[in-house]
């Protein structure tokens, strides 16, 4: 089987982020597998696979289990899903201007994983207070320049035909 340059730089990705998994449970056991140590404070018990969507695709993840505690890592929050590079792209996609369904494609294309018109929108609930805060910001400089840019569409009769003249009017403040 021939692999994508993508596809191999995932495979690398998934086998390194499941070794670091495996160290930190090792971490937090406070002992190797199958070691018997006065620290150890937990048991292995197994793992369960949990995907992860990132730039370079969806890889699968085991995640270790402990036996009387819970696993913790700071690899990913506990319900996330997606590298948050991708979401962040996603929200400056929206910020933008490029609509849900448009994103929807863009996703699948790029990640092979689509994502739904609601968790984008999710996504953006939370630049909500970010962008009132910036809207609601004292303007404290002296002078802002600008430019300000209009156009209009004029219908006008030359040697007997009608067209269309398109005209931009461009006014420059300091």
């Amino acid at each position: 089987m021939q692999w994508t340059k993508d596809e191999k730089l995932g495979k690398l990705l998934e086998s390194v982020l499941n070794q670091i998994l495996a160290a930190q449970a090792t971490e937090q056991v406070k002992a190797a597998p199958y070691e018997r140590t006065e620290e150890r404070q937990d048991y292995c018990n197994g793992y369960y696979s949990r995907r992860l969507i990132t730039r370079v695709g969806t890889l699968t993840l085991k995640v270790p289990r402990l036996r009387n505690g819970k696993f913790t890592t700071d690899l990913f929050n506990r319900y996330q899903r997606s590298e948050q590079a991708l979401l962040l792209a996603l929200m400056e996609m929206v910020i933008n201007g490029v609509s849900t369904r448009k994103i929807e494609k863009i996703t699948y294309e790029l990640c092979g994983t689509e994502f739904l018109k609601s968790t984008i929108s999710e996504l953006c609930k939370n630049l909500d207070p970010i962008i009132t805060a910036r809207n609601s910001r004292p303007l404290r400089e002296k002078s802002f320049p600008f430019v300000m840019v209009d156009a209009m569409v004029d219908n006008s009769k030359r040697r007997g035909t009608c067209s269309s003249m398109h005209r931009i009017n461009c006014c420059r403040h300091k």
